[in-house]
């Protein structure tokens, strides 16, 4: 009845008395393989963020190509020039403002959610080695004393939140 996919894929492992080792080796492979699936959609981000001052860059070239082809005009030098350059604005912010932050985002999120499915890891496993709850308790305990300060406090007042 977990929601939680790993967790329960962990427990019904344990349940079905596969070899400690094996469900160690297999969590691991999944832990892995989203931890490379997250870094993927990072990497799309951080690309599209690399590119896009370099398409503003040609669009305010193509911009000023038009400006300079239309110079027995003099009075629409001013605008044209001004609409040349809000192409590299455009690439700029976009960069900066969406591709960036999303890839940074993404990345904080990858990390989290592995630090979450290694501390399930580490339960999962203690609960098949048939340790002691009280010493996974303390086990499960030092994971959180790894986190920063910040994303623990947030955690521990969402906790008090919800009961």
């Amino acid at each position: 009845e977990l929601e939680e996919p790993f967790l329960r894929n962990g427990l019904l492992m344990v349940v079905d008395g596969t070899d400690p080792e094996l469900t160690n080796q297999i969590l691991e492979l999944e832990i892995n393989a989203v931890e490379r699936e997250r870094e993927q959609q990072a990497k799309i981000f951080e690309t599209a963020g690399g590119f896009a001052p370099t398409m503003g860059i040609i669009g305010t070239v193509m911009g000023l190509i038009h400006v300079l082809s239309n110079l027995s005009d003099p009075s629409s030098l001013g605008p044209s020039i001004a609409v040349a350059f809000t192409a590299t604005l455009y690439g700029v912010a976009s960069a900066n403002l969406i591709y960036l932050p999303l890839a940074t985002k993404i990345k904080t999120n990858t990390h989290e959610r592995i630090q979450l499915m290694e501390l399930m890891l580490e339960g999962v496993l203690a609960l098949q080695a048939g340790e002691n709850p009280q010493l996974i308790r303390k086990k499960l305990n030092s994971f959180m004393l790894l986190e920063p300060e910040d994303q623990r406090a947030k955690r521990v007042e969402d906790n008090a939140s919800a009961e």
